[in-house]
């Protein structure tokens, strides 16, 4: 359960992350309908606008992950302590979502990085530089590899301190 909550959680982090984007495309071409001078650079864009939308959407779409990570431990120490054994079930919890969490948040900030870097290092001139095919496949790679490096990566780092604490917190509930 601890190491499915990790994956999980991941995945709406990704998840969020690419309705994000679409909140903010859907802005930008709503903004060039609006002001047409924005394409002939004859008036400004409405920036405020689109990180007002990215910060609402990012919120909006990690309240799930948010109640999860809390109600999660709740759940299984409250589950488990009928059959007497909630505290040793939230702590084999606690322990299986640390070590997958930082096992996944690894790979994931590692493999984002990589992606990344694959591209800059084509954009250099290897490979065939920018505009050859290897230069499509890496921006494909780098737009898969930001939310893990960025989002989903770094958000583990806080699941884990939000598991430890809530099961910290609430032991004797579980005893």
């Amino acid at each position: 359960m601890g190491a499915t909550l990790v994956f999980l959680f991941s995945s709406f982090a990704i998840k969020a992350v690419g309705k994000a984007a679409y909140y903010v495309i859907n802005d930008v071409r709503a903004q060039f309908k609006e002001k047409p001078g924005i394409l002939a650079g004859t008036e400004k864009p409405d920036y405020a606008r689109s990180v007002d939308i990215v910060t609402r959407g990012a919120l909006k779409e990690m309240v799930v992950p948010g109640l999860l990570a809390v109600g999660m431990p709740i759940v299984v120490g409250l589950v488990f302590r009928y059959f007497n054994m909630g505290a040793e079930t939230v702590a084999a919890f606690l322990m299986v979502g640390t070590i997958g969490g930082i096992l996944l948040a690894t790979l994931l900030n590692n493999g984002g990085g990589a992606w990344d870097n694959a591209k800059k290092y084509i954009e250099t001139g290897m490979y065939g530089g920018k505009k050859s095919d290897a230069h499509k496949a890496a921006v494909v790679g780098d737009t898969v590899g930001d939310p893990f490096k960025d989002t989903a990566g770094p958000s583990l780092h806080v699941l884990i301190k939000l598991l430890s604490t809530i099961t910290l917190v609430l032991a004797p509930l579980f005893l």
